[in-house]
């Protein structure tokens, strides 16, 4: 007996796993490689030096240098010009008898402010406003004037010290003078009195230091300058001239 054939099944379809794409394209002519030798004499001609290429510390050396200047030397003795003479341009002064009736002119003028402190109630701003205001406004210039002429004389090292005592007198003035103004309670008068006297006892001390014939000049023409105006003044014009000038 003869068995039948089975049937035959159709056989898997076999699927390539590495599907083949067309071969790359390979140049005939390969590019060299570029050139790994040292730059030719023109190019690094071209090149900053290396001095250019560091970072510029010239002008924070020079303010360090001269913070520790002073940080070492006193402030008076740079002041006085003991050390940054040679270095720094200074305005030339006038003659000594311009500055000394200034100076004198202002002394009295504080004065006056306490006085006017005085009163019951004393306008606390308007005071504040005197320090600002004629010959007290250019007092700073005209005593370190007068104590650099005293530095000359060797007596540098108490005028400077008068310099310094008066005007920080009278910047506690002036701010106790703001505080009263605004209705603070810190603020009282007998302390500005005292801020006061403090500033005309340096102004004393540092007018010590003028020559006497100077300082006697220098009395008589702010005796002139505060003179009511229907009085003859002792002195010629130009004299007063020259005060209001330096006022």
């Amino acid at each position: 007996m003869v068995l039948p054939k089975p049937p035959q099944l159709p056989l898997p379809c076999r699927v390539n796993a590495s599907p083949s794409f067309p071969p790359p394209c390979i140049p005939n002519s390969i590019p060299p490689s570029p050139d790994l030798s040292p730059p030719s004499k023109s190019l690094a001609s071209s090149l900053p030096p290396s001095s250019e290429c560091r970072p510029r510390t010239g002008r924070r050396l020079v303010s360090v240098s001269t913070a520790l200047l002073l940080a070492l030397f006193p402030r008076r003795a740079v002041a006085g010009g003991s050390i940054l003479d040679k270095y720094v341009k200074k305005k030339k002064l006038d003659p000594l008898d311009a500055y000394v009736p200034a100076v004198i002119l202002s002394q009295l003028q504080i004065e006056d402010l306490g006085k006017t402190l005085e009163g019951d109630n004393p306008e606390f701003a308007f005071c504040r406003s005197l320090l600002r205001s004629g010959p007290a406004a250019s007092l700073r210039i005209n005593i370190r004037a007068v104590a650099q002429y005293a530095s000359e004389s060797g007596d540098g090292n108490t005028a400077f010290d008068d310099v310094d005592r008066c005007l920080r007198a009278l910047e506690e003035l002036d701010s106790l003078l703001l505080h009263a103004s605004r209705k603070e309670p810190d603020a009282s008068v007998s302390s500005m009195k005292e801020k006061i006297g403090v500033a005309v006892k340096a102004l004393d001390s540092l007018l010590q230091t003028v020559p006497e014939n100077i300082l006697d000049k220098g009395k008589a023409i702010a005796d002139a300058y505060r003179s009511p105006a229907d009085e003859e003044p002792e002195l010629s014009d130009p004299e007063i001239e020259q005060l209001q000038s330096i006022l």
